[in-house]
């Protein structure tokens, strides 16, 4: 070992700092997508894709529109708004307080017409044009006040969404928590007059002559302060999209045959016969009668009308030769008149198509009479699960989570209500075959006899209202066996006494064996 006193080294591994390591990972609280409205348009608002007055004039016109919009307005809205609980518990104060407010709030939406018939014409205009709007107005507490329907839906005009990102607060599930979005601006024009609303949720002031939101801190008069416009739009397109989109030429198509058969009664040639003469030429006034009758016989003052031409000799002779004897020939123009409309078919399968677009049965819009109960009832289940169950859950979804959302309801929701399409036949079935397994209990048959009737019903408050059926008749069964079996002992005991046959004794002892056998085999199947 060497004599020099050992050097210590030290080493330190020093790495460059990496600011993904090292800063904190964060998700992306804002989407990101691109969006066809701010990549195709150069301004600010968005023009609709077609002109929706055209849309409106194509259902005033068609003859299966009407119905099926009609259909769908009555359907899913028509019935009704409830008010239910979300939570299976007994009822608190907290929670009968919250079922309160949500009825008043409900009932207090509109004060000009029933709440369910403002959602009525929202499916009406959506199934019109493809979008339907809303305007909403607060109270000072910020909390939703009054809804009114946009009559005129043409007239609005909506903003691609525009920048900044806005935060705002979302109650969900009694917790509170943030979302960022960027907001549109819409806006109606009518006569020269513009009116600005702000988008459903937006928390700035917005001025309504303008559409200029107020800056940060700074006030506005409330008279001028915009309200807000919620919309329900068909589809993910800016102004949604028709139901029907798919049938536009054949609804156009059947109008204009329409069209064509109505024209017939008024320009259509109804003349059923020609009367000719030959062996010679018209004579100048035969044609300009034959001239004005081909101008003016038409439509309805033409029916049962006639053609007489007359001729002269052809060689200018005034008389006839015996071999050029004038003949007379009246030509039966019958088979060229219109015996019905044109294109029924072609109108049929249009009709069906449209239907098709929106899974509409002939049952709903009255185009059939060819249907038994078995039919109408499947029709109807199919109809409520595929189409009408569906569009009520989606409103009632926008209703509770959207414009309602700022009550921060925990127990409660609104939810459309709902045609009772159960079957008689099925629901006998049911509780006949649940019977027999030993699960009724009277509770449960008084519901759904209650339900059947329409009526109140309290529940049978003793503990047998809730014991199955089936097990107070096997006690009942039990208690007629033993009751039997005493009755039986004293016979035994009273025919011994009175010397009675054996062989009558013999047997009695012999019945009494076999019930007590009965009674043990139930016992056991009831324990």
């Amino acid at each position: 070992m060497s004599g020099k006193a050992k050097g210590q080294v030290k080493a330190t591994v020093i790495k460059a700092a990496d600011p993904v390591i090292s800063a904190p990972i964060k998700k992306s609280d804002a989407p990101s997508q691109v969006t066809v409205e701010e990549a195709v348009n150069a301004g600010d608002w968005i023009e609709p894709p077609m002109m929706l007055e055209g849309l409106k004039n194509m259902v005033t016109e068609s003859s299966i529109l009407p119905q099926c919009i009609r259909a769908y307005k009555n359907n899913i809205a028509g019935f009704g708004i409830g008010i239910r609980y979300t939570v299976d518990q007994e009822e608190t104060p907290e929670m009968k307080a919250e079922f309160d407010a949500i009825t008043e709030v409900v009932e207090l939406l509109n004060v000009d017409q029933d709440t369910k018939q403002v959602f009525e014409n929202i499916v009406e205009a959506r199934e019109t044009y493809g979008i339907a709007y809303l305007e909403v107005i607060r109270n000072l507490d910020k909390e939703v006040q009054q809804i009114e329907f946009i009559k005129d839906t043409p007239s609005v005009r909506k903003s691609r969404p525009m920048e900044p990102y806005v935060e705002i607060p979302y109650f969900h599930h009694g917790k509170e928590t943030k979302r960022r979005k960027k907001f549109r601006k819409y806006k109606q024009e009518i006569c020269g007059r513009t009116v600005y609303f702000k988008e459903f949720g937006d928390p700035r002031i917005m001025d309504l002559r303008d559409g200029r939101y107020a800056p940060e801190g700074a006030g506005l008069e409330l008279r001028y302060q915009a309200n807000e416009i919620l919309e329900f739009a068909i589809g993910p397109q800016s102004y949604g999209e028709i139901r029907w989109i798919g049938q536009i030429l054949g609804v156009d198509g059947s109008r204009m045959a329409e069209g064509l058969n109505n024209n017939y009664f008024y320009n259509g040639r109804h003349t059923p016969l020609m009367i000719m003469i030959r062996n010679g030429t018209l004579t100048d006034d035969s044609y300009s009668h034959l001239k004005e009758y081909m101008n003016d016989i038409k439509g309805e003052n033409g029916q049962h009308g006639f053609l007489l031409l007359e001729t002269e000799s052809v060689d200018g002779r005034s008389d006839f030769d015996d071999d050029k004897k004038p003949e007379i020939e009246v030509k039966d123009l019958a088979s060229i008149l219109q015996k019905d409309e044109l294109f029924q078919e072609y109108l049929d399968n249009n009709r069906k198509r449209v239907q098709s677009a929106f899974l509409l049965p002939d049952l709903y819009v009255g185009y059939t009479t060819d249907f038994n109960r078995a039919t109408a009832q499947t029709a109807q289940e199919v109809t409520e699960q595929q189409v009408f169950q569906p569009e009520r859950t989606s409103l009632a979804w926008v209703i509770n989570n959207k414009l309602l959302n700022c009550y921060r309801f925990q127990y409660v929701e609104a939810y459309f209500l709902a045609p009772d399409i159960s079957n008689p036949d099925d629901m006998y079935k049911l509780l006949n075959v649940t019977n027999n397994a030993g699960g009724i209990t009277p509770n449960m048959a008084k519901e759904v006899i209650c339900d059947a009737l329409g009526r109140t019903c309290e529940p049978y408050t003793d503990e047998w209202g809730d014991v199955p059926l089936t097990i107070w008749k096997d006690k009942a069964a039990q208690t007629d066996i033993s009751g039997l079996m005493g009755q039986l002992t004293k016979q035994i005991e009273k025919a011994q006494g009175k010397n009675e046959p054996d062989q009558v004794v013999a047997v009695m002892k012999e019945v009494k064996k076999l019930l007590v056998k009965i009674q043990k085999q139930e016992e056991n199947h009831a324990a």
